[in-house]
């Protein structure tokens, strides 16, 4: 680039000379190709970046001052510069509207199929539970202790052949066949492991 043309051609561009505008593309067209085709924006295609390039050329070009004489310094760091944010704003973007977001439709706007109740698990739940309480109807009263002593108020087989006065096998086995009578009550279908 020769840098003395340059400046003369900023300083006409300021007059108002398209001529000289078009000659200020042509010179700053190899950087800003070569700066388009180094650059991914997600949104945004190849000519969408070379126009936001050649836009900030025109800024520059608009607020420069023309005592400075660095004018192609002053636009080579706007227009990286400019490329530069729109990464930025694109990065942040993605988090909150990119491929990690899952919009299906407006009703359902954020929510995936595994957050939603589907009536057949109801259904299914509810069958369980039934089954699940005709069980323990056949249980004694001290199945009945130990499934609330081990499984509800969360005690150790330790602590509870403690507080029972029995040997840990013995609630070892006392626990396994309280299980087996689970089982065996239960109805195949319905019983998963």
């Amino acid at each position: 680039m020769n840098f003395s043309k340059i400046e003369n051609l900023v300083l006409l561009s300021k007059a108002g000379s398209e001529k000289a505008k078009e000659e200020l593309i042509g010179d700053f067209k190899p950087f800003i190709l070569n700066l388009c085709k180094k650059s991914h924006v997600n949104g945004f295609e190849f000519e969408d970046l070379k126009n936001e390039c050649y836009q900030t050329l025109f800024k520059c070009v608009k607020v420069y001052d023309l005592s400075k004489h660095r004018f192609v310094a002053y636009a080579t760091n706007a227009i990286k510069n400019s490329i530069n944010n729109l990464i930025r704003i694109s990065k942040r973007r993605d988090n909150r509207e990119g491929p990690k977001t899952l919009i299906l439709d407006d009703n359902l706007e954020h929510a995936l199929f595994y957050d939603m109740d589907f009536v057949e698990d109801q259904i299914y739940k509810a069958t369980l539970n039934k089954e699940l309480k005709a069980s323990l109807k056949t249980l004694n009263r001290d199945e009945l202790e130990l499934i609330d002593l081990i499984y509800i108020r969360k005690l150790s087989l330790k602590q509870y052949s403690d507080c029972k006065g029995i040997s840990y096998v013995k609630a070892i086995t006392k626990r396994n066949n309280m299980l087996k009578k689970l089982r065996n009550s239960l109805s195949k279908e319905d019983y998963i492991i």
